[in-house]
């Protein structure tokens, strides 16, 4: 077994990291991928086949013999098809949404994209986005790569959180006022 570049976790994440595994020998990582995102948008799309995959009262050999036939519409490759089937056959289609999150998830690893989220309470402008995206970059190891998302929640107050891969830095006005509170609390 080819072991993956970053660890996924869950029955999603077995499920991802044997395909992986199987794409890597048959050196079609990248057709596998953009195969599943063209069947996840799909299925998001399509409420029919949303539905279709989702219905626990459908037997299991009719959802095999569908996807078998969505697979060969779309001109899969046998990998992503045996996933598809394996899954229906197996009743796992509904963490099958969650299954193409950790592949992507893996890829991006194997391409050396590290993700990021930075969260605020405001949007931040060209500028502030620019800055933060330097600073993180110091995080990176060579070769890597930093795909930045912002979001904005008024939740946090002000300041930031921010989570790069697996590290989760909080400095949120939000938490440091939890934490005087608390103090304040203790101290009477």
């Amino acid at each position: 077994m080819v072991k993956p570049p970053v660890q996924v976790f869950g029955l999603e994440g077995r499920y991802a990291s044997a395909l992986y595994s199987a794409a890597s020998k048959q050196k079609a990582l990248e057709k596998v991928e953009k195969e599943l995102i063209v069947f996840q948008q799909t299925v998001a799309k399509d409420e029919r086949l949303s539905e279709f995959i989702k219905n626990p009262i459908l037997k299991r050999s009719l959802k095999v013999d569908a996807l078998a036939s969505v697979a060969k519409k779309q001109n899969m490759t046998p990998l992503s098809a045996n996933l598809l089937g394996l899954m229906a056959e197996n009743g796992r289609l509904n963490k099958l949404d969650g299954v193409i999150n950790s592949f992507k998830t893996i890829m991006a690893a194997y391409r050396g994209e590290v993700t990021c989220q930075v969260t605020s309470a405001k949007p931040l402008d060209a500028a502030a986005l620019k800055e933060i995206e330097t600073a993180l970059n110091g995080f990176l190891q060579k070769g890597q790569t930093l795909q930045m998302t912002a979001v904005v929640d008024p939740a946090i107050v002000g300041g930031l959180l921010v989570v790069i891969g697996d590290r989760y830095i909080d400095m949120s006005l939000a938490t440091k006022m939890q934490r005087y509170t608390a103090m304040l609390k203790q101290a009477v």
